[in-house]
């Protein structure tokens, strides 16, 4: 999926995951506990404050490991229901939201920094660290195979032709390779904002297995796909699902999960 501006400029668009927390919830993936361990061992202390929190799945894993989480997040159903989960989650968008004079030993935004303007994030996230703390935005991507990634291309675009969002396969890059450019993006956003040593970007990657129903359940939470109507979603659904029928209903795809970490000076 890409756009044909900025992410952080679509505000509807970002906005939008909220219309189903509960199936968003049941079919993002959790991290890899390898990355959590990464950024936990980065941080100075115990305080993390999670960006764009959704419906809470990093919140949740970041508890696990020990840490005390607040979550920032700008759509009211993805807070209620992360606060549903046990998540404390303040609403509002992190450039806008008040600390109140708190102080963070980390913030972390999982699959959520692209929505965030890159120099004004940072720049906020070096406000309310402590020294020695580590801003580390990381995120997923999922590869589907060629032939369902066309699918899928081919249908929304049918489907909705203004959409400033593309589903572009085929381009003779692998979308795990092309998503580092979001972090790219983000460190940066926190070289012009400063108060930041060099970040370190880094990836892992790893597979998951999805059946027919699962790949189906999980393909609407994608943006772009989260505001169409019932009946074009269901125009794109069906291409997708014929598509993995084509290849025998059960699919393993590639992720790699693109992060940075970079301490506050």
């Amino acid at each position: 999926m890409v756009t044909t501006s900025e992410p952080h400029q679509h505000r509807r668009l970002a906005e939008s995951f909220g219309v189903d927390p509960a199936r968003y919830d049941r079919t993002r993936a959790a991290y890899p506990q390898a990355v959590i361990d990464r950024i936990v061992s980065t941080a100075p202390g115990p305080d993390f404050l999670d960006v764009g929190c959704g419906t809470g799945i990093e919140a949740r894993q970041f508890t696990a490991a020990g840490r005390v989480v607040l979550g920032v997040e700008p759509d009211p159903r993805m807070a209620e229901f992360a606060r549903g989960t046990g998540v404390e989650v303040e609403v509002g968008t992190f450039e806008t939201w008040e600390p109140a004079g708190r102080a963070f030993d980390a913030v972390v935004c999982g699959t959520a920094w692209h929505w965030i303007d890159p120099v004004a994030g940072a720049a906020k996230a070096a406000r309310v660290l402590r020294p020695g703390g580590v801003l580390a935005p990381f995120g997923h991507v999922y590869e589907l195979p060629p032939a369902v990634a066309a699918a899928l291309a081919a249908a929304y675009d049918r489907a909705v032709p203004d959409s400033p969002m593309r589903f572009a396969p085929g381009s003779g890059t692998s979308i795990l390779d092309a998503y580092q450019g979001l972090y790219r993006k983000a460190a940066d956003g926190i070289r012009a904002a400063g108060g930041f040593a060099e970040p370190t970007l880094w990836r892992h990657d790893w597979a998951r297995a999805y059946t027919r129903d699962e790949l189906l359940d999980l393909v609407p939470t994608s943006g772009g796909l989260t505001t169409l109507p019932p009946d074009k979603l269901a125009e794109v659904l069906t291409a997708v699902a014929a598509a993995i029928d084509e290849l025998g209903g059960v699919i393993t795809l590639p992720y790699a999960t693109w992060g940075l970490t970079a301490v506050r000076e």
